[in-house]
């Protein structure tokens, strides 16, 4: 029993008594120590009992936890742990340093000093095999227990089944209780919470899962041990959780894995006609062996169907959520867009491998998704992975995955991005910035549809589309030595061009929109739209950085407009209002509108040829005309 009373605070002079496992301590009124104090969290702490212990938590609150001992504060601030165990006498401080609420914690009044009939260590248990060995009958019943207890998956089921067992071997038995330690997320923590998960009745009677046996169970625990109580009232004591039981005579006997303490299986006898052998507690040591590998897997199973469960709802949630980010219509209507929008439908729905290429910032990432969810793997995942991004071994172990113990660091079994995408397409991004040895692994990938982990020696088939992206020269990486001829060949069987902004001057007022409105929303802010004036300049600019720097530039306008403005040139970047003095640079003589625009193009010819050394390819990509378009230009103009 724990006794808790407030000895400073609002709420002094209220006092709990508890014999429960737990007790919560906070503001809310679902707490079992009620504090109205506001520098208490609403859920503080909690009390926990494990074995013989009391253990205090700080469930993190804001203003912290700690414990006074003989003078000494003793502050529970690890954030792994953040847990201390309590002593008898000790204050327990909460909330605010200033005005603190304190606790004074009493520990005992239920005895503990229990008077066991028998134990049966777990590591003694071989000796009690040879005893009960010596029966024959016994021994047959107990392997057909077994093979019973070790076919059973669901926790209920083998609560059902060991139940049974138990009923069939101690004809005084009337109650089976079991507890299982609670599964802390893979923290670990000294202390366990161990939690009533069934209750079982001779003869079937619908019954909750009952606490179990406070004395004894702390034997099992501290003990590893199966426990005999005959005439529980005179050898346990008259406890609070035997007598509120009308328990005659009970064992408790451990369920383990290894060196962990799984839970405890109870049986009570609470008939007055008789109590419990020592024969009955070889037995039950014996049968508590099958049932601690049949509750080990049942929790198991549950974990893993449970984990199972959640990726499939969280994966279902990502695939909406990556959809509705990713892809929410590539904007653009002119002809180069409309050429590429033909050559995505052609080519979603076959497995071949597709490279999109293009300048950065050119949006080929939501070329790749459209790739994806235009296709019939939409439902699948669709993973992207930028190869610059990382260093070749950790690249190596995200897309492959690696096995425990494989290198430094590995402390667990990873899944690749490969095998998360199985069925699903995998977006290589910058793949021409991939090691050579990984671009090995990755042909073979497409070649055979075969990963290998990373200190593995099985390899798998997975089914997944390869979607690459560069804005690189491959052939000239091939060339060069930098990327693998055969590699190359097999990403580009189908190529798509994403053409640059400048190439694509007509969808820039449609695009500037899009990104208007979409910021708006997201800042909360009421914008009317562009100037005429402002939207011409945006459509004049060139745009070096494509679709990233005009959506860059809008969520920089947006910030600054005023509340329901119209956005002017002058809230746009120097580099773009460039294009407002063009006429005073070029200061074409007065004349007819055919000499002035002569006299402009000349200029901007000029211009292009000096910013480009008078490289007439890249002069000519760069206006948006072919090489023999350029010459023609200069040759009129006398410029050639």
């Amino acid at each position: 029993m724990i006794r808790l009373e407030i000895v400073e605070g609002q709420d002094a002079g209220r006092r709990l008594e508890s014999n429960e496992d737990v007790v919560r301590i906070g503001r809310s009124d679902l707490n079992d120590l009620v504090i109205n104090e506001w520098h208490v969290s609403g859920e503080h702490a909690s009390i926990v009992l494990t074995g013989e212990t009391y253990i205090v938590r700080d469930l993190q609150s804001t203003n912290g936890s700690r414990v006074i001992r003989a003078g000494e504060t003793l502050i529970i601030t690890d954030d792994d742990e953040r847990e201390l165990e309590l002593h008898d006498a000790d204050v327990l401080v909460l909330g605010d340093v200033e005005r603190p609420v304190r606790i004074l914690v009493h520990i005992g009044d239920e005895p503990d000093d229990a008077r066991i009939v028998s134990l049966r260590k777990v590591d003694d248990l071989s000796k009690v095999e040879e005893t009960v060995g010596a029966d024959r009958a016994v021994l047959q019943s107990l392997y057909e227990a077994q093979k019973a207890i070790g076919g059973c998956i669901d926790l209920d089921d083998v609560i059902d089944v060991v139940s049974r067992q138990v009923f069939r071997f101690l004809s005084r038995a009337t109650h089976v209780t079991i507890a299982l330690r609670e599964h802390d997320a893979g923290k670990k923590r000294r202390s366990a919470r161990y939690v009533p998960v069934g209750t079982r009745v001779r003869g079937g009677a619908d019954t909750a899962a009952v606490p179990i046996t406070r004395s004894v169970f702390r034997k099992v625990v501290a003990e590893r041990a199966a426990v005999l109580a005959a005439d529980a009232k005179r050898d346990v004591g008259e406890t609070a959780s035997i007598m509120g039981a009308q328990i005659q005579s009970t064992i408790g006997v451990p369920l383990w894995l290894g060196e962990e303490i799984l839970g405890v299986l109870q049986v009570d006898n609470r008939d007055a006609s008789g109590v419990f052998r020592e024969r009955d507690l070889d037995v039950l040591a014996l049968l508590g062996q099958s049932a601690s590998q049949a509750f080990a897997h049942a929790r198991l199973v549950a974990r893993l169907r449970a984990a199972e469960e959640n990726q499939r709802t969280e994966n279902t949630f990502l695939k909406r959520q990556d959809k509705g980010r990713r892809f929410d219509g590539i904007i653009g209507e002119s002809p180069k867009m409309s050429a590429l929008f033909d050559q995505l439908r052609k080519v979603v729905n076959t497995r071949v491998t597709v490279l999109v290429e293009g300048e950065t910032g050119t949006g080929k990432e939501l070329i790749a998704s459209a790739v994806h969810y235009w296709s019939d793997r939409a439902d699948a995942l669709f993973v992207a992975q930028n190869c610059a991004a990382m260093p070749e071994n950790l690249l190596e172990s995200e897309l492959f995955g690696h096995k425990k113990g494989s290198f430094t660091g590995a402390t667990d079994d990873k899944k690749g991005l490969f095998e998360l995408a199985d069925a699903g397409t995998l977006f290589l991004d910058e793949v021409g910035e991939m090691p050579l040895n990984l671009q090995a692994k990755l042909l073979r990938v497409l070649q055979e549809g075969e990963i290998r982990a990373i200190g593995s020696n099985t390899t798998k088939k997975v089914d997944v589309r390869i979607v690459a992206a560069t804005n690189r020269d491959l052939e000239r990486e091939v060339a060069e030595g930098r990327f693998r001829e055969d590699l190359f060949y097999r990403l580009k069987v189908f190529p798509l061009q994403v053409p640059p902004l400048r190439e694509r001057r007509e969808d820039v007022a449609q695009l500037a929109t899009h990104f208007l409105n979409r910021y708006a929303k997201e800042f909360g802010r009421s914008v009317q739209g562009f100037s005429q004036e402002a939207m011409e300049l945006l459509s004049g600019y060139k745009w070096p950085g494509n679709v990233r720097e005009l959506e860059n530039e809008v969520q920089r306008v947006v910030i600054q407009a005023d509340e329901g403005a119209l956005i002017g040139p002058e809230l746009l970047s120097g580099r773009i209002r460039q294009v407002e003095n063009l006429l005073d640079k070029v200061h074409p003589v007065k004349g007819t509108l055919k000499q002035m625009m002569t006299q402009v193009e000349k200029w901007i010819l000029r211009e292009a040829l000096k910013e480009h050394d008078n490289n007439k390819s890249a002069t000519a990509k760069a206006l948006g005309i072919t090489r023999e378009g350029l010459h023609k230009k200069l040759k009129n103009y006398g410029m050639s």
